[in-house]
């Protein structure tokens, strides 16, 4: 890898982490029905406005080791993962696409998917707004720069909706009514074969973490796992290795 490689991957990184600090202020202040933009970042315990030097993103949280300077509250490492993972979106965009298109048109998809997958695995619930906002961003690039016939579009968004009302009827609650909005959302992104594609691996994914829960943990069978983060994982495993795995299906599992 040449230096200017190395130094692009490394300011993407650095811009990843920043994005991901916002993505927390979202997924704290959102759902809790604050405002995004003020006031500034502050401890949740003692409520002390936050230094810059506190909000440095993953250098600030080895710094305090963890923990807020003021009231020694532990820091969840949650925050961090979110920074991280911020980083990492814009690497894989630019590994898998440069900066084409591709890389511009999915870094808000799998920003807005880490969100909502956050915030389903604290409150279950994933917010409509942010399920509209990968429907419309979705609807604005099929509209001028189209990936897809329209056809396979409008079918992806019927069975991602349809098809998963009938599953959520049929389960009796199986599925929540965000997880359907997200799938018909992401049908219209991806096409109807691909959606399909995501289900498999969506339910693949929910299947092993459920088993290995009830194995670690003793849960039970009956405790609720929030599917958006599967939904999300499996969009991105579509997105990223899609045409690999239909070309495997069909040239080795359905020859």
């Amino acid at each position: 890898m040449s230096l200017e490689h190395i130094l692009l991957y490394s300011g993407l990184g650095l811009l990843g982490l920043v994005l991901g600090s916002f993505y927390n202020v979202v997924i704290y202040r959102y759902p809790a029905g604050l405002s995004i933009i003020r006031p500034r970042s502050y401890c949740p315990r003692c409520r002390r406005t936050l230094r810059s030097a506190d909000l440095i993103p993953i250098f600030s949280y080895l710094f305090l080791r963890g923990r807020c300077r003021y009231c020694r509250e532990k820091i969840p490492f949650r925050y961090a993962a979110v920074e991280l993972a911020g980083a990492a979106i814009l690497i894989a965009l630019f590994w898998r696409f440069g900066f084409s298109a591709g890389f511009f048109k999915y870094m808000p998809i799998l920003s807005l998917l880490l969100i909502i997958s956050v915030i389903d695995l604290d409150i279950q619930k994933i917010p409509n707004l942010f399920v509209a906002l990968i429907l419309g961003w979705a609807l604005l690039w099929q509209l001028f720069s189209p990936a897809l016939p329209w056809l396979d579009a409008l079918l992806g968004l019927l069975v991602g909706g349809g098809a998963t009302f009938l599953v959520a009827l049929i389960s009796r609650g199986g599925m929540g009514g965000g997880d359907i909005k997200l799938l018909a959302a992401l049908g219209f992104l991806a096409g109807w074969r691909d959606l399909l594609l995501l289900l498999f691996v969506a339910v693949l994914l929910g299947a092993i973490v459920g088993i290995a829960m009830i194995i670690i943990q003793k849960k039970n069978g009956k405790t609720a796992l929030p599917f958006g983060p599967f939904i999300a994982a499996a969009y991105l495993i579509a997105l990223f290795w899609g045409e690999q795995i239909w070309s495997f299906y069909f040239t080795t599992i359905l020859p």
